[in-house]
C-alpha cells in the first residue's frame, strides 16, 4: 500500500508523472492516526493550463477512434480495479479513514459505474429528423463536448471521480481531474494510474493536485473545458455555477443535502430503524444523501426511539482497519470541531442528547438529538457527520411540510406498509430522489442522480450522463436544388 503514496504523489500531465512546481506542498494525512502518507508539491496555474492543452490536443484523435476500440480501455480498467481491489481498499481506509465496510461499498459502486462506461462508449446515437423542405435531410449527431473539467470531493473520491471521468472519456472527451486536497491519491492519481495501465492514450486524462489558494478560479475559468462537473458543497457550487454561466460553460453540480427518512404510523419499525441507522451513519455520516433528519410519527415514536438509540449505541467507533469498526474518523480536525459546535448549539437551543458521543482527535462518536425547537437552523442545514436529529410529527401533512422545510432537495426515504401510500408521499417532496421502504443512500449507473433547490444542477448516470458530456450537432443535406427567394 505504501507504494501508492510514494509512486503516485505527483501530478499527471500529458502522460507524464512529475512533481508540481508550486512553492508549497499538500500534506496527505491519515485522518485516524495522523500518519503522514504523502507530500505533494502543488500544481500551478501554468500546469493547469498544460493539462487542459494536453487534453484538448489528445481529444480530437480519441473522438475519431472507433468506439469499439475505446471500449477496450474501460474493459481493461475494470479488470485492473478487480485485480487490485484489496490494495485499493487499504488505500481508501488509510487516506479517508473509511471503514472496511465503506471501502467495499465504494469499490462495489465504482466497478458498477466502470461496467456502464464500457457500454457508454457505444451509446451515442444520431437521428434523422423530418424536414418541411423537399429533398432536405436533417441529421442530428451526438458529439463529445471536447474537454471536461472534473472536481471531486473527499467522501467517496474514487467513486465520484470515476463517475464523471470514465463516462466523459468513454463518450470521446478529454478530461482534467482536480481531486480534493484531503484525498489526492484515491480521488486523483490512483484514477490516472488505472487508466494509464489500461492503455488510455497519453494526454487524454490529466490530474492536477492543487489548491484554490494557489490557482484561484483558473481550473473553472480556463477556456478549454466546455463542461465542469463539480461535486461538493452548495457554497462552492454556487461560485462554480456563476463562473461557468459567465463563460457559457455547462455546469453539472452534485451538491449537499439535508435528507429526511420518514417513518409513518404503519411502518415496520424494526426495518425502519435499520434503514435509518445506515442512512445516517454510513461513512460517519459524510454522505450527501445521508439522513440528517429522522422524522417519526408520534404513534410509533416511543418504540422507534428506543430501538434506534439502542442500535446507535451498539455501533463500534474506532480504528477503521478493524473489520468490526462501523464509525471511523471524520476527514479532518476542522470537520470534527464543526460537529462539536453543532451538538453544543443544539443543546444550547434546548435539545436533548439521547446519545452523546465524545470526540477524540478526528474520531467523532455518534450523537442522537431530539427536542430541537422548530425554528432551529440545524434542522435546515447539512450536518456532515455522525449526528442524528429525531423529529416527531402528527400525520402525513405535517411530515410533508417538515421534509420540504429546507433549502436542499437531494434524497430521502419513507417507510410504510402501503407502497402506494409511500409513492404518493414521495411525489409531494421537492427532491431529486426519494425511496420507499429503503434507505436514503443510493446510487445506480442507469438512474438519473441529482438534486433540486440548493442540492445541485443537472443529472448524472445513464442517459443523463450522455446528455451531460455530449452536445447535439445538426448537419443538413439538401438533395436536389433548394429555392431561395432572391
Amino acid at each position: 500500500m505504501s507504494s501508492y503514496f510514494t509512486d503516485l504523489a505527483q501530478q499527471y500531465i500529458d502522460g507524464r508523472w512529475r512533481p508540481g512546481t508550486g512553492s508549497w506542498d499538500i500534506i496527505d494525512f491519515n485522518p485516524y492516526d495522523g500518519e503522514k502518507l504523502a507530500s505533494i508539491t502543488i500544481a500551478t496555474v501554468d500546469e493547469v493550463d498544460q493539462a487542459y492543452r494536453a487534453a484538448a490536443r489528445a481529444q480530437k484523435e480519441w473522438a475519431a477512434t472507433n468506439p469499439y476500440a475505446r471500449r477496450a480501455v474501460f474493459e481493461k480498467a475494470l479488470r485492473l480495479v478487480e485485480e487490485r481491489e484489496q490494495e485499493i481498499a487499504e488505500v481508501i481506509i488509510a487516506e479517508l479513514g473509511g471503514t472496511r465496510l465503506k471501502a467495499g461499498f465504494e469499490l462495489h459502486l465504482a466497478k458498477e459505474f466502470l461496467r456502464e462506461s464500457v457500454n457508454l462508449a457505444l451509446r451515442p446515437e444520431g437521428k434523422i429528423i423530418p424536414s418541411p423542405g423537399d429533398g432536405k435531410e436533417n441529421r442530428l449527431y451526438l458529439v463529445p463536448v471536447g474537454v471536461v473539467g472534473v472536481i471531486s470531493p473527499f467522501n467517496f473520491p474514487f467513486l465520484l471521480s470515476l463517475k464523471s471521468v470514465a463516462p466523459a472519456l468513454a463518450l470521446g472527451n478529454g478530461v482534467v481531474l482536480k481531486p480534493h486536497q484531503n484525498t489526492p491519491i484515491v480521488g486523483g492519481s490512483l484514477v490516472a494510474k488505472i487508466f494509464e495501465d489500461a492503455g488510455l492514450p497519453p494526454g487524454l486524462l490529466n490530474v492536477v493536485i492543487t489548491d484554490i489558494a494557489e490557482i484561484g478560479d483558473a481550473f473553472i475559468e480556463h477556456p478549454v473545458p466546455k463542461v465542469i462537473s463539480f461535486t461538493g458543497s452548495d457554497k462552492v457550487g454556487r461560485h462554480v455555477a456563476t463562473v461557468c454561466a459567465s463563460q457559457f460553460k455547462r455546469a453539472v453540480l452534485e451538491l449537499g443535502g439535508n435528507s429526511a427518512l420518514v417513518v409513518l404510523d404503519d411502518a415496520d419499525v424494526d426495518y425502519a430503524v435499520d434503514a435509518a441507522v445506515f442512512s445516517r451513519f454510513v461513512h460517519q455520516g459524510q454522505v450527501c444523501m445521508a439522513a440528517n433528519r429522522v422524522l417519526v410519527d408520534r404513534s410509533v415514536e416511543a418504540e422507534f426511539t428506543e430501538k434506534f438509540v439502542a442500535k446507535v449505541k451498539s455501533l463500534k467507533a474506532g480504528d477503521p482497519r478493524d473489520p468490526e469498526t462501523v464509525i471511523g474518523p471524520v476527514i479532518n480536525s476542522s470537520q470534527a470541531d464543526a460537529l462539536t459546535s453543532v451538538v453544543d448549539q443544539a443543546l444550547a437551543e434546548g435539545a436533548t442528547a439521547l446519545v452523546h458521543g465524545t470526540t477524540t482527535d478526528n474520531l467523532v462518536e455518534p450523537t442522537v438529538l431530539t427536542g430541537l425547537p422548530a425554528d432551529s437552523p440545524l434542522l435546515r442545514q447539512e450536518i456532515f457527520g455522525p449526528v442524528a436529529l429525531l423529529v416527531p410529527f402528527d400525520g402525513e401533512e405535517e411530515a410533508v411540510r417538515l421534509v420540504n422545510d429546507t433549502p436542499y432537495g437531494l434524497s430521502g426515504a419513507v417507510h410504510t406498509a402501503d407502497v402506494e401510500r409511500g409513492v404518493s408521499f414521495a411525489k409531494r417532496i421537492d427532491t431529486g430522489m426519494f425511496h420507499v421502504n429503503d434507505g436514503t443512500v443510493h446510487d445506480e449507473p442507469l438512474v438519473a442522480f441529482g438534486g433540486e433547490k440548493s442540492s445541485g444542477l443537472g443529472r448524472l448516470n445513464g442517459e443523463a450522463t450522455v446528455e451531460a458530456f455530449t452536445t447535439q450537432k445538426w448537419i443538413s443535406v439538401q438533395h436536389g436544388r433548394s429555392f431561395f427567394p432572391f
